[in-house]
């Protein structure tokens, strides 16, 4: 008969529920532990060890910082702007008459906005905090985007031609409950217009 083995006598386990940004974390705070943390995936929760000193605020920052790190590492997570922008050009060919963007890139400073595109310079721009929705979701944002090169407003025209992916509407609605998860306003606009 085999025990199983649970954390140390010395361990505090404290459950935190999944949000809708992560799934469920488990967090040992430990006094034998001094300095440092350090999380990892066990099934489908985060398990997060970390100093037993460690208490309010402080630990809340310490916690969600080492989720972040190990949700960042997974590895639909981790591709880059090269994988982003292949992947854009793949989309172009299936949806857009093959018209391609000049750049597709991740960035972090898109704060209310999933997506924009510059039609004069052809450059794409998706926000960072997409990295942890579906690969579907991502594509029809792309789709969205690779449409604003052919045209630059969301008239019927743009319409047809982004709604050529066949879950655009899916995805709106995913990322509507996105936001709302996340507490975030995202703005209509995603149009950068053309600089004089």
């Amino acid at each position: 008969m085999s025990k199983h083995k649970g954390p140390p006598s010395d361990t505090v386990v404290t459950i935190e529920s999944p949000r809708f940004d992560r799934p469920e974390v488990e967090v040992r705070a430990s006094s034998r532990r001094k300095k440092t943390g350090t999380a990892h995936w066990s099934g489908s929760r985060i398990v997060v060890q970390i100093p037993g000193r460690i208490k309010g605020r402080e630990r809340t920052v310490f916690v969600d910082d080492l989720v972040e790190r190990l949700l960042t590492q997974r590895p639909q997570n981790s591709a880059g702007d090269t994988s982003l922008e292949e992947r854009a050009r793949v989309l172009a060919g299936l949806y857009n008459d093959g018209v391609e963007p000049n750049s597709v890139r991740w960035v972090k400073n898109q704060q209310a906005r999933w997506a924009s595109c510059s039609p004069a310079s052809r450059e794409i721009r998706v926000s960072s905090r997409l990295r942890q929705c579906p690969a579907w979701v991502i594509d029809a944002v792309l789709v969205h985007e690779l449409a604003h090169l052919q045209e630059a407003d969301h008239s019927a025209k743009f319409n047809a031609i982004a709604d050529r992916h066949p879950r655009q509407a899916d995805s709106a609605l995913f990322l509507e409950g996105y936001a709302l998860g996340l507490g975030l306003r995202i703005e209509e606009g995603d149009v950068d217009a053309p600089s004089d």
